[in-house]
């Protein structure tokens, strides 16, 4: 038994308007009309890239398609000096089999709110998020023992002003998971993201357990480390059930649990493969 879930994607995207919601139905209408048939009987799936940190090191088949959404997601931080941050977004990511070792990928998310409160402070701000676009490439076949790949994004400074990043930022990341047993896998991630000046390097360790024929538990541990010598330790976990071959449901949680970090993530979603 392969493990199918990938729990993977590190805090996604952010983004929306007409336009590249246009762009957006597009592209994704090409790349569905431009693949061969359906077919019910392959029971073929790569894996996801949500939920929890990382991305599966496989990229898609040539012309096939994921969407993965986030039904929704909420962060909550501490700014420091008394104020406390919860953010709410509807992650959304299209992924895009380019063939050979490449697949595209499209974030965004239709709507974001961010409520932030301190003393004689209590403020709203909303509206959609970001575009962030990026190129993955993982040379392993999907069912190899060790698979590892990197994945590189920028994301643009084109969501609305009250949610939107002040500079652009890049990512480069690199996922490499090793599937040990037919129902235990483990893996590791290394991330480093930069905006301006500011930069963060995420190093995480996890390991996945089949729990049945059809659910995936997963466990995580993560150090980050932000300019400016702060650092801090995470820990999460999850679960991926994939109600068929083509849907996926997933859902996480991840805290802080020293220094500086993170107080909380919880993170629902969907996933759906489009492929042959």
């Amino acid at each position: 038994m392969r493990n199918f879930s990938r729990y993977g994607g590190k805090n996604r995207p952010r983004t929306h308007t007409a336009l590249r919601w246009a762009v957006f139905a597009a592209a994704l209408g090409c790349a569905i009309g431009a693949r061969p048939a359906l077919a019910d009987d392959d029971n073929t799936n790569p894996g996801y890239d949500r939920p929890g940190l990382g991305f599966t090191p496989v990229v898609l088949r040539p012309g096939d398609v994921t969407i993965e959404q986030g039904l929704p997601t909420w962060t909550r931080d501490n700014l420091g000096g008394g104020q406390m941050q919860s953010q709410y977004t509807t992650d959304s990511l299209i992924r895009v089999g380019l063939g050979g070792p490449f697949e595209a990928q499209l974030g965004t998310s239709p709507f974001n709110a961010i409520h932030t409160t301190g003393p004689g402070l209590d403020t709203w701000g909303q509206g959609h998020g970001d575009t962030i676009l990026a190129l993955k490439f993982a040379p392993n076949p999907s069912d190899a023992k060790v698979t590892g790949g990197f994945l590189g994004s920028v994301e643009f400074t084109d969501g609305a002003r009250e949610v939107r990043n002040d500079q652009r930022q890049y990512l480069l990341g690199f996922d490499l998971n090793w599937q040990v047993t037919d129902n235990d896998g483990v893996g590791a991630y290394l991330e480093q993201t930069r905006q301006g000046s500011d930069g963060q390097t995420t190093l995480a360790v996890n390991e996945s357990h089949v729990l049945n024929k059809a659910t995936v538990g997963y466990v995580e541990l993560a150090q980050v480390h932000e300019t400016g010598e702060r650092s801090g330790t995470e820990a999460g976990t999850g679960v991926a059930w994939q109600v068929n071959r083509r849907v996926q449901l997933d859902g996480g949680v991840r805290a802080r649990i020293a220094g500086h970090a993170e107080l909380w993530m919880v993170s629902l979603g969907v996933s759906v493969f489009l492929g042959r």
